[in-house]
């Protein structure tokens, strides 16, 4: 194959700034081979839904070789394409094609960790403790008389010990699942492997990096490893208390010695490449991630955390683009991706509730209203698209679909379900495979059937369903990327003083302005045009409850 020479359809070194980037999740996006699984061939197939959504990047989330112990991020080669998913030609001509639509490509990278299929791995287990090659990964002596307890007191996100034996008496750390062992990158050979990767895919065209669990890279090694302490606590929850920087194996300041390092590959091209951190970190370190001579742009969190309130809201925007203001980069702004409770069903639980116990009473207690939930979610999806910064969509969220909440627990494929001994459904209720037609045996997903069972009231949500009938969610988040492309200049906001209690009402540098009611009663709304509303206005031009305008 001769080498692939992109025509990237922007030559601007800050597209990214305040982009629209739509999340493809590949397995559940589209079929072309009728198989029940996305591929790449049904991503090239509807990139034309991108384009005329008016999104400007699609982020693919991973499509390397996987067993899907983790729904692949369990990588076990990250310079290939998983053969269930096509092939290296496959992701040229899908990344062709983006670029002839004038869409960026951007690519998930996974650097903690790699697929226990992984030949560095295979070596490892093969070569016996003490080996030059498990000095790749981290592998420990166990603790007790015989070397019988893990080394530490680590916890998996995924529940249980951080640690696996293996049958040598070695135990190797491995933060996600058993199959995804965590890289030393304190190792040479580590960095400059994925030196050569981040290279590899931006020859290939690949205009920028999501980069998973950013944080968690780089370890304190040094013997004896130290404990957290808590077991039973949220690992997360330590990086409030110990001093920034110290954590054993989260959010540590040597990892910006990697940022920095990558940064020198990206500027080597272009325009020069981005890169955006998945970092659950709290905001002012997050910052750090975000620098201009590091990935440049970070996921802002708290915003997708936060409740339906106004008062919330309003802080985290403000402290978020005051974060992002202090980094030098731009805000970025998410509802939904791949790993949360959709937030057309979200955002309509009632404040306090567990998504995780909403998901494993299959969404029934409490009861939500989908129409509700759908208005809310137009609501701030309008609010979110008003904002400076970038914005973050995930597939399906332009049909409005609410959360599948009611999956089967025999058709569960997460593993979280597993290793939380069946007390968390997991993730599986947002990556239900996407309706494009209201019939069809996977509702236009493919030919066949579809990985994951996708419920009867998917036909009314499909894309066919949808496209030109007016009011449709998927027409509204048209009409307001088409609009924002023409309105959103500038990196700031001006906040309204005189807003009444449970609005939000800001003004963009070229005074167009944004007004969101979250209270329960219909307001007055300031003089000016209604360019676009996530719902009708009142009889007397008032703002319902759940709904945001914009306003010329």
């Amino acid at each position: 194959m001769t080498d692939p020479k992109p025509d990237l359809s922007s030559k601007d070194p800050d597209w990214w700034r305040q982009a629209v980037v739509y999340q493809v999740y590949p397995r559940s996006f589209a079929d072309a081979d009728g198989d029940g699984l996305g591929d790449l061939g049904g991503v090239t197939e509807r990139l034309g839904h991108l384009a005329a959504l008016g999104v400007d990047a699609l982020w693919l989330s991973p499509f390397y070789p996987s067993e899907l112990a983790d729904g692949g991020y369990d990588v076990a080669d990250h310079r290939d394409v998983d053969p269930r998913l096509g092939t290296l030609d496959d992701f040229d001509a899908m990344a062709a094609e983006a670029h002839r639509l004038g869409l960026k490509v951007i690519v998930d990278l996974v650097p903690n960790h790699t697929s226990h299929r992984h030949p560095w791995f295979r070596e490892a287990l093969a070569a016996g403790p003490g080996s030059a090659a498990r000095d790749r990964y981290v592998f420990r002596d166990g603790r007790g008389d015989a070397g019988e307890l893990p080394p530490t007191d680590w916890q998996s996100v995924f529940g249980g010990s951080a640690w696996r034996r293996v049958p040598d008496g070695q135990w190797y750390l491995h933060l996600f699942t058993p199959e995804q062992p965590d890289l030393n990158w304190d190792h040479d050979e580590v960095r400059a492997d994925f030196r050569t990767t981040l290279r590899f895919w931006s020859d290939r065209g690949v205009d920028g990096f999501r980069v998973d669990v950013a944080h968690a890279l780089v370890k304190d090694l040094a013997e004896p490893l130290r404990d957290l302490g808590d077991p039973e606590a949220s690992h997360e929850s330590a990086l409030l208390t110990l001093p920034p920087g110290t954590h054993p194996f989260y959010d540590r300041d040597e990892v910006h010695a990697i940022y920095r390092d990558w940064r020198t590959v990206f500027d080597s091209y272009t325009p020069p490449r981005t890169a955006v951190a998945e970092a659950w970190v709290p905001g002012a370190r997050r910052a750090l991630y975000a620098r201009p001579d590091e990935l440049g742009q970070a996921f802002n969190f708290e915003y997708l955390q936060a409740g339906w309130d106004a008062t919330d809201l309003r802080a985290v925007i403000t402290e978020s683009l005051e974060t992002a203001r202090t980094a030098g980069a731009s805000a970025t702004w998410v509802l939904s991706n791949h790993d949360v409770v959709r937030h057309a069903s979200r955002l309509t639980l009632p404040p306090g509730t567990d998504p995780g116990a909403w998901l494993l009473s299959g969404g029934t207690a409490p009861p939500v209203d989908p129409e509700a939930g759908l208005r809310r979610a137009r609501a701030a999806t309008l609010l979110m698209l008003a904002l400076p910064g970038s914005s973050y969509l995930y597939q399906g969220e332009e049909l409005g679909l609410p959360e599948v909440a009611d999956l089967p627990t025999e058709a569960l494929q997460d593993p979280v379900w597993e290793q939380t001994g069946r007390t968390s459904k997991g993730r599986d209720g947002c990556r239900v495979p996407l309706p494009w037609t209201p019939d069809g045996p996977s509702y236009g997903f493919g030919a066949g059937g579809a990985w994951l069972p996708q419920p009867a009231w998917f036909a009314r949500y499909a894309v066919a369903a949808q496209d030109g009938a007016e009011g449709s969610t998927l027409e509204l988040y048209r009409a307001a990327l088409k609009l924002r492309r023409k309105l959103l200049q500038g990196e700031t906001l001006t906040w309204a003083p005189d807003a009444p209690d449970g609005v939000l009402h800001f003004t963009r540098s070229d005074g167009w302005r944004c007004v969101t009611n979250l209270s329960r009663s219909p307001v007055r709304l300031p003089p000016g045009e209604a360019l676009l509303s996530s719902a009708p206005l009142t009889e007397d031009g008032g703002l319902a409850p759940d709904t945001t305008v914009w306003l010329a």
